[in-house]
């Protein structure tokens, strides 16, 4: 492989917001858990050399010596604790990953309807700018309101577009970038906006609506409707010809 590039797959997250015992990458979507379908894209990719999931403390043993191992997941380098922030998380990857990367994608391990074009997309545009996120145009009207709930103004929507991951970046770029945020406290709720932080400019690839963030019941809904028109749309048709 000419380019070794890496995946970190922030997992780290207690799902409190899906008032669920069980954090939300470890839920069933199917009858796989949600972090297992973004795992399996990143698998299958030819761009893809090694793999590096972050989790709770809590959840490492569980994840190597039960939920991983039934997956045959072949990239899988690391499994690594993560910390009390997202960015946390993504800085211990960041430092398991093996020395021979020279691209890095991050990945939430809560959207579970990434696609291998995504990957390869973002990965394309970050080695010629540095920096690529996929992203999706906002359709509705978007106002900034006061802390008392008044609107202050309408913003233009035709420059605002929705954040996704996978974000794909030059290792060292994504690194000096942690490394500020660290020394200066800014912190971020993509890796991103830490990038822009130092000055560097982060290029788009069209995301999708599909793409979508499992973190409320309602998107397990959601997740289900999106996975069982996959299902439909994959299978081969029966009817009477």
């Amino acid at each position: 492989m000419d380019e070794w590039v890496a995946v970190v797959v922030p997992a780290g997250g207690s799902g409190t917001r899906m008032g669920k015992e069980v954090p939300k990458q470890f839920l069933r979507l199917g009858d796989v858990p949600v972090l297992i379908h973004a795992l399996r894209v990143f698998e299958s990719s030819r761009m893809i050399a090694e793999i590096v999931v972050v989790v709770p403390q809590d959840a490492v043993a569980y994840c190597q010596q039960e939920l991983l191992p039934q997956f045959a997941l072949s990239k899988i380098s690391s499994v690594t604790c993560g910390g009390a922030r997202r960015q946390d998380s993504v800085w211990n990857g960041l430092q398991a990953v093996d020395e021979r990367t020279n691209i890095v994608v991050v990945h939430d391990a809560v959207r579970p309807f990434v696609t291998g074009a995504m990957v390869e997309q973002v990965v394309e545009r970050a080695r010629t700018s540095g920096a690529a996120i996929a992203a999706i145009p906002l359709h509705d009207t978007v106002k900034r309101v006061t802390p008392d709930g008044m609107i202050e103004t309408t913003l233009n929507r035709q420059r605002l577009w929705s954040a996704q991951t996978p974000q794909a970046f030059k290792l060292e770029l994504l690194r000096e970038a942690h490394r500020s945020s660290r020394q200066s406290g800014v912190e971020a709720t993509d890796d991103a906006f830490l990038v822009e932080q130092i000055g560097h400019h982060v290029s788009i690839v069209n995301g999708s609506p599909d793409n979508i963030k499992i973190t409320r019941p309602e998107d397990l809904v959601m997740g289900e409707a999106i996975l069982r028109s996959e299902f439909q749309t994959q299978a081969p048709h029966t009817g009477a010809s």
